[in-house]
């Protein structure tokens, strides 16, 4: 709840019972002076972000579980964002509109939630988590996040926008910040109050999808200057690590290996066996571009870049519709290599057979 008060709006903060009243104000907030203004808009007291680079952090006790309400009008032509269990910059849980759909209530796109993993939005990784949500330029637009353990609800302007079943991010405690261009006002933190949602993991979809290759070898990240030639490419030798996928069959390279500052690849290796020698349907995802081969053999390369023709649907983003091809198997084992190179964004790979008959993955 909030309420007016000659020249500011109170923040309520409910600690574990006891209610914390927070004025809204410079004072309780860490920014760049010429990024952020405290002012009264709409006969309301706010805060401004004025630029899409903006960011102000709440000072205070950290957020683990409740609900978070807000008032925003958002700005511009970029994105308006609200971060929590923020550990640090590179680490935290985020919530944004993108602002350019405002009046577009059908548009698929209009909402987002997704984690930051050593300062990488890992949005291309998890198309699931968007969805369309109702709201304006020029207006008040009220958020509300509900946040138990590893779920989420979303809701903006009071419909239901998102139901997140499991997030993502390394932390599961952090401070509460909104960055982008907007205004905001009405701020609301109910510590604990999760509304009954449950604290424990929602289904993964693909939990009982043995098509799912999901136990990989990978090597080390490699610089990629130049591009691979799929003829010359293949590794001779390397060291290889264990990786095993995550939710939906993702392996998350970049939850493995962090940020790409420069564009990089890695092998990824694995064993197919097949009762007799014939070909098998095999889907990918991916991001950004793979080689494949197949007991050395190169078979298949494809690339994935956002905002280019090379786009795969959906829109750039990886899931197992990127691209389908066929394997050509041998009876026995089948050496599976896929390589994957990245600089942009959310690094990692999908891969789901079409059907298992005659074939057996390793577990």
């Amino acid at each position: 709840m909030t309420r007016k008060i000659t020249g500011m709006v109170l923040l309520f903060i409910s600690m574990q019972g006891v209610a914390q009243q927070v004025p809204l104000k410079e004072n309780r907030w860490e920014f760049a002076p010429d990024k952020v203004r405290f002012l009264t808009h709409r006969n309301i007291p706010a805060m401004q972000l004025t630029a899409p680079d903006s960011h102000a952090l709440l000072k205070g006790p950290d957020f683990t579980d409740g609900t978070i309400e807000y008032d925003i009008e958002p700005l511009g032509d970029d994105f308006s964002s609200m971060y929590f269990r923020r550990a640090d910059a590179k680490e935290k849980e985020c919530f944004y509109i993108r602002t350019p759909f405002a009046g577009q209530p059908h548009a698929p796109q209009g909402v987002q939630y997704a984690p930051f993993i050593d300062e990488v939005n890992l949005w291309d990784l998890l198309y699931q988590f968007q969805g369309n949500a109702p709201f304006d330029k020029g207006k008040w637009n009220h958020v509300k996040l509900v946040i138990s353990g590893r779920q989420m609800r979303a809701y903006v302007n009071h419909q239901p926008v998102l139901a997140i079943p499991y997030l993502e991010g390394n932390t599961d405690r952090g401070a509460i910040a909104f960055g982008g261009q907007a205004y905001i006002a009405n701020l609301v933190i109910r510590r604990s109050d999760t509304e009954g949602l449950s604290p424990v993991p929602g289904i993964d979809p693909t939990f009982n999808d043995p098509r799912y290759l999901r136990k990989w070898l990978v090597s080390k990240p490699d610089s990629l200057p130049h591009e691979l030639n799929i003829l010359t490419g293949f590794p001779k030798q390397t060291a290889w690590d264990t990786i095993t996928a995550e939710r939906r069959g993702l392996i998350n390279l970049t939850r493995q290996f962090g940020k790409s500052y420069t564009r990089r690849i890695v092998w990824l290796k694995t064993t197919i066996q097949a009762q007799a020698a014939g070909m098998k349907k095999i889907s990918l995802g991916f991001s950004d571009d793979v080689w494949v081969y197949v007991n050395g053999q190169p078979v298949y390369l494809d690339k994935n870049r956002y905002g280019t023709p090379l786009a795969k649907v959906p829109a750039g983003r990886c899931t197992p519709d990127n691209t389908s091809f066929y394997l050509p198997l041998k009876a026995g084992n089948n050496e599976l290599v896929i390589s994957v190179a990245n600089d942009f964004f959310g690094w990692g790979l999908i891969a789901r057979m079409d059907d298992l008959d005659g074939i057996q993955l390793e577990y």
